[in-house]
């Protein structure tokens, strides 16, 4: 079944089958790294430390999928998105496994920090969805990459929950270890994409080269605007993934609390990415970014200054889910729609980049205040501060493709 659009022929079966695995890959990973909160403070008792040395370690698994998002998409640009698909699938096991049984700081920064932060920019939907986006038709292309990040959100809402059951019920390091069996999974389901050639469909043809679409982007000063007001995003993120859990304690609530909040999260952002994704495809992108910072920090000024209760927790979650990752599927398409989709992998892994500085900063920083003050209060100042600039940064930028590439 093909669909032409454009002057080009698409494999709609190919679209769909990729959709579906992608969705499911990014299920996988986002539910499984989504729960590492909750393993903060048992860890932190096995190793005698305070929080900065768990929140270091998930800082330098955000740094490093940062880092290596831009060689991941690089290599599926070039080879296509089969191979690191597989072999992230491989190295997210064996990081998970040896998470386990880390007997000590370095160790557990080695597994932890290292090996998934690199499997992540591997399996992440950094690089599925640049290579669902490229399989679909401009006029459709928002809405798939809206249905697969909703997909990893899914994950998020059925793992944490599943991993604080299971942490109850088994002990947190079995529950690691089922963990890497069922990142095991994504291995078989990469490959479905054996048949995407790099850089998608072969109508997606350019006479670029790859430095000439580095520096095209590069010298573009919405390329920029969108790295900027991206770190903001991982710098949210991040901090709330990993200090909720503990955040809802240090109030004084029940610790399942964190989990099932950050489950609601991941229900209300399969709602949040997807209406994204397709008001994407109708509406300007750049306000639709904005609006949602700007929301976030409103969300967040009303939620910590009003007395702390299960309710306000959980509505907190809900709202913040719809808000979560609605940001990355109009992100990366702007980045498809301004620069095209031959080197979408590479340009939009860039973008990612910034992110995960963001999510270094959020993670690690929370830690190093929370230690220092006894209290989370200063960062969740700053994150409504950055959110106000995200809001802003987003307002300048340019949506029109660029010259060279709609020539």
């Amino acid at each position: 079944m093909t669909y032409a659009s454009e002057g080009r022929q698409f494999d709609m079966r190919l679209a769909y089958a990729a959709l579906i695995a992608g969705g499911t890959i990014a299920a996988i990973n986002f539910g499984i790294r989504s729960g590492f909160g909750l393993y903060m403070e048992p860890i932190s008792d096995k190793l005698g430390t305070g929080r900065e040395v768990f929140s270091l370690a998930m800082a330098v698994q955000n740094l490093m999928w940062g880092l290596a998002q831009p060689f991941a998409g690089a290599l599926a640009d070039r080879f296509g998105p089969f191979k690191v698909l597989f072999w992230g699938g491989f190295i997210y096991a064996g990081g998970t496994a040896w998470m386990a049984v880390a007997s000590d700081p370095l160790s557990f920064h080695l597994s932890t920090g290292v090996l998934i932060g690199a499997a992540l920019a591997g399996t992440s939907f950094g690089l599925i969805l640049s290579a669902v986006g490229q399989l679909f038709p401009p006029e459709k292309r928002s809405w798939a990459i809206g249905i697969t990040a909703a997909a990893g959100s899914f994950g998020q809402f059925v793992f944490v929950p599943a991993t604080r059951f299971m942490i109850d019920w088994v002990g947190w390091e079995e529950t690691i270890w089922i963990g890497a069996a069922i990142a095991l999974l994504m291995v078989p389901l990469s490959f479905v994409y054996r048949s995407v050639p790099p850089g998608g469909s072969a109508g997606a043809s350019t006479d670029q080269s790859f430095g000439e679409a580095l520096s095209e982007a590069f010298a573009y000063r919405s390329y920029w605007l969108l790295i900027g007001g991206f770190f903001v995003c991982g710098f949210h993120v991040a901090f709330i993934a990993v200090h909720l859990p503990s955040y809802v304690v240090d109030i004084g609530l029940s610790k399942d609390l964190g989990a099932w909040t950050l489950s609601l999260v991941g229900l209300f952002n399969v709602i949040g990415a997807y209406s994204a994704g397709v008001l994407g495809g109708k509406y300007s992108k750049r306000w639709l970014l904005s609006s949602l910072y700007l929301s976030r920090a409103v969300l967040i000024t009303i939620f910590i200054l009003t007395p702390p209760t299960t309710a306000s927790v959980l509505i907190f979650g809900a709202v913040m889910g719809l808000l979560w990752l609605s940001t990355v599927p109009l992100t990366s398409s702007l980045v498809g729609q301004i620069f095209g989709t031959r080197y979408m992998s590479t340009l939009f892994g860039v973008v990612f980049l910034s992110h995960q500085l963001g999510a270094f900063l959020g993670v690690w920083l929370g830690g190093r205040l929370f230690d220092a003050t006894g209290s989370y209060d200063l960062i969740w100042w700053i994150a409504i501060g950055l959110s106000l600039f995200s809001g802003l940064v987003h307002i300048p930028i340019r949506e029109q493709p660029i010259v060279r590439v709609s020539a």
